[in-house]
């Protein structure tokens, strides 16, 4: 599809099939609500965090979601979309490295792995200047990188769906899985954040 994001176009076909098995009766608006609230009631920044810490603490399972992240999460069994399949990639941040996502198109994002989108996300202005000047955004979210440090921008599609793999904090070998998850915040894992 030329010019027109594959999302925006199942999203109005989506509002008008709601409408007209509303129209006819077949379905009521609150049920299709109540769908929903049910799907986000599993979506959340927990869901990526505890694949964020279960990579820090098993090497294996850092190596599998870095090579295969789509595969990984569905052992822990999560997903990173919907009803629409999507292949999930993690970047890894390193010390010289650091990884931040975007959808320049909309706002494509791994919903079941940090919850809803912020609406920082959906905005022009974020889609428009993180890619061309990602080391000026991110200091505006309070995220100063060292000089020689690499960023990569992430640029999600209806396809491929981007988390980023936040780097373990120093002094924190003696923290249980659990608490380790705690320190993950949805910022680090979209990657306009430290931890």
């Amino acid at each position: 599809m030329t010019g027109t994001h594959a999302d925006a176009v199942i999203s109005r076909r989506v509002r008008r099939l709601e409408t007209l098995l509303e129209e006819r009766g077949i379905v009521a608006g609150a049920g299709l609500d109540e769908a929903l609230d049910a799907f986000l009631s599993s979506a959340s920044p927990a869901n990526g965090a505890k694949v964020t810490a279960r990579a820090w603490t098993d090497p294996a399972f850092r190596a599998r979601v870095l090579a295969d992240g789509t595969a990984a999460v569905a052992e822990l069994g999560l997903t990173a979309g919907g009803v629409q399949p999507q292949r999930l990639r993690v970047v890894e941040n390193t010390e010289h490295t650091h990884n931040v996502v975007v959808c320049t198109l909309c706002s494509c994002y791994p919903i079941r792995l940090l919850g809803p989108s912020p609406s920082w996300y959906k905005s022009e202005a974020y889609r428009s200047r993180v890619v061309r000047e990602p080391r000026a955004v991110l200091e505006e979210f309070g995220l100063h990188l060292p000089p020689g440090t690499e960023i990569t921008v992430w640029d999600s599609t209806s396809e491929t769906r981007y988390m980023v793999l936040p780097r373990r904090p120093e002094n924190t070998e003696s923290l249980t899985e659990e608490e380790l998850a705690a320190l993950v915040s949805r910022n680090a894992l979209i990657g306009t954040a430290a931890i």
